[in-house]
């Protein structure tokens, strides 16, 4: 099954007040040489499968990338997308923030995983297609 949307959204803060600036994944993509790892719910004995492709756009880092049943978290990652959970999150450890009075403005990120999750802290990362998913009538 092949899924992608936005994990991060550029310049909209999150439930925490956190605010990341274009840009801040740059370093951490480049820098990475394995595939990025698809979690649920940020359980790291949850991985669904991995995210083929990461890439910053002008709106935030769009992800892609594939659910696979060989892994352990798959099969809870299909029956989350089937109940229509479509929130993404990002496992991340920040290099360079700066607090302001409502939270951070997030400059730099060490990107870890990205989460399939239920209540995304960024209410607008989004899943935006999942292909090969059959709903049951």
């Amino acid at each position: 099954m092949i899924i992608e949307g936005y994990a991060s959204l550029f310049g909209v803060a999150d439930a925490m007040g956190d605010v990341v600036r274009a840009g801040a994944f740059a370093a951490s993509l480049q820098r990475r040489t394995a595939v990025l790892p698809m979690l649920v719910e940020h359980e790291q004995r949850l991985l669904a499968g991995f995210w083929e492709s990461a890439r910053e756009d002008a709106r935030g880092l769009y992800v892609r990338g594939a659910i696979r049943d060989d892994q352990p978290g798959a099969a809870r990652a299909r029956r989350m997308l089937m109940r229509g959970v479509d929130g993404l999150s990002i496992g991340f450890v920040p290099l360079v923030a700066h607090k302001h009075a409502l939270g951070r403005t997030i400059e730099e990120i060490e990107l870890l995983e990205v989460s399939i999750v239920t209540h995304p802290m960024q209410p607008q990362a989004r899943l935006a297609l999942a292909r090969g998913l059959a709903r049951a009538a």
